[in-house]
């Protein structure tokens, strides 16, 4: 007997059956490409955020320099003369503030110390007129850098000139041409003309003009009457030579500056990131938005180290999800950048304390700046303490002292002369460190300030 015929619903042989339609899952290569080109951006971002730090933060010789490129030949070829051919020089360097008198000389220095004859000999001190403070204290700042603490040991030096030229004779090896060219960068170099008799600096010049250990000195300084400040003897023994740094760029070399400042490098390792990037920056610089910014900053200050600053604040919103810059965090950037610091401090003020600083307002409009006293501002208070009394607590007197003694710690407030022990603190007289604009504009965002107050602020004239 034959076995019954099987039902249609059994399964059928492999090679007949339909394939199953299931959700597709990533194949192992695919993550690990996707991994892999993740992992390549972070790279790429921490790249370019490494550079532009190191660009923006320290005054690295790296960049470019602007507009200074006659200064740095001549700068170059006197220590040049000084590192090859042992003549002793001595040169000023001045300039306002970030007008690039560091960044001048780092370069300068990085390209002399590619030469090998340069890099084995030339000894470089480092001074600082904000922590060498007299003359003692940056003899043994050069004993320490010029490593001479075992040659000095526990001598006893009569004079300062005596201690100094003992260290330089350690560093002879022999007659001129053998010894060993020493350089001494003076920065702040107007606070050294402070020191007793300028011992410091007479000694300097002095070996820079005799015919010892070639030596050169250069001295960074942002006062132009830096010549009158120095004694008759110190005048005849420096070499008058003076090398002048002003920010004299206009506003389109300024956007060649940004746009230059902004840029990667040839050799950055990912050539495509760096094409997109600098190609975005281009569009940035062509942008009225970002224009508008630049222009803001250039009027108020051609320092780049501002520019700086603003494209650092900017370049810190970089991320893997956000690789490149917009406009919008430029304008945040520069928002932040000119972040008025006093109007901040009026946020966290109590109503009492800005109560006292519209009181002080009136009385600046009234009498036209003129200086007052406490009692002046308690007695304005209370003229808009009778106005509003059903909408202000009226503060004994000693409270409204404690408010104001806080105005005059967080300098809101400053006093025109050191107080007496005997004065009476009620009429010293202050003069208010704010302006109308800002204590307005710090008004506007501040919490919950009663309307009063507001309207008070806004009168043209004090309460009568």
């Amino acid at each position: 007997m034959r076995p019954p015929p099987r039902p249609s619903s059994a399964r059928a042989p492999a090679s007949l059956r339909e394939p199953r339609m299931q959700p597709m899952k990533p194949s192992a290569m695919s993550k690990r490409k996707l991994r892999e080109s993740s992992g390549e951006s972070a790279e790429c971002i921490s790249q370019v955020q490494k550079i532009l730090r190191e660009r923006f933060c320290h005054h690295c010789a790296a960049g470019k320099l602007f507009g200074m490129e006659q200064q740095y030949r001549h700068l170059l070829e006197l220590l040049r003369r000084t590192t090859v051919h042992g003549e002793s020089n001595s040169a000023l360097v001045i300039g306002p503030r970030g007008s690039g008198k560091s960044a001048l000389l780092n370069h300068v220095l990085k390209d002399l110390r590619e030469v090998e004859q340069v890099r084995e000999n030339l000894l470089e001190v480092h001074l600082n007129g904000l922590l060498q403070t007299n003359d003692n204290v940056a003899l043994k700042e050069i004993t320490r850098q010029l490593q001479l603490e075992n040659v000095v040991g526990d001598k006893v030096f009569g004079s300062f000139a005596e201690n100094l030229a003992f260290l330089l004779e350690a560093l002879r090896k022999g007659d001129r041409t053998s010894s060993c060219p020493v350089l001494f960068v003076l920065d702040e170099f107007d606070l050294f003309v402070h020191h007793k008799n300028q011992s410091l600096l007479y000694n300097l010049f002095d070996i820079s003009q005799s015919a010892q250990t070639p030596v050169t000195v250069i001295g960074l300084t942002c006062r132009q009457d830096i010549l009158e400040l120095l004694e008759k003897r110190v005048k005849s023994r420096f070499s008058h030579r003076q090398i002048y740094l002003m920010n004299s760029f206009d506003f389109k070399q300024y956007m060649k500056i940004f746009k230059k400042q902004l840029s990667l490098p040839a050799e950055f390792p990912d050539e495509s990131f760096a094409q997109k990037w600098n190609n975005n920056v281009q569009h940035l610089s062509e942008d009225r938005t970002v224009q508008g910014v630049l222009q803001r900053l250039f009027q108020h200050s051609k320092d780049l180290r501002s520019l700086h600053s603003l494209l650092m604040l900017a370049s810190s919103a970089v991320t893997v999800h956000h690789p490149l810059l917009t406009a919008a965090d430029l304008q945040e950037a520069s928002r932040q950048h000119s972040t008025d610091s006093k109007a901040n401090i009026v946020h966290g003020l109590s109503v009492l304390e800005i109560c006292l600083i519209i009181a002080m307002k009136h009385l600046n409009e009234v009498y036209d700046g003129e200086p007052f006293n406490f009692q002046m501002v308690y007695n304005e208070f209370q003229k808009f303490i009778q106005r509003k009394a059903h909408s202000m607590y009226n503060f004994e007197k000693p409270v409204v002292m404690k408010a104001f003694e806080h105005l005059l710690q967080l300098e809101l407030v400053q006093p025109l002369e050191r107080p007496s022990a005997r004065a009476q603190r009620e009429f010293l007289l202050l003069k208010l460190l704010l302006d109308s604009s800002q204590i307005m504009d710090a008004l506007q965002v501040y919490p919950n300030c009663p309307t009063d107050v507001k309207q008070w602020a806004t009168s043209s004239l004090s309460w009568l």
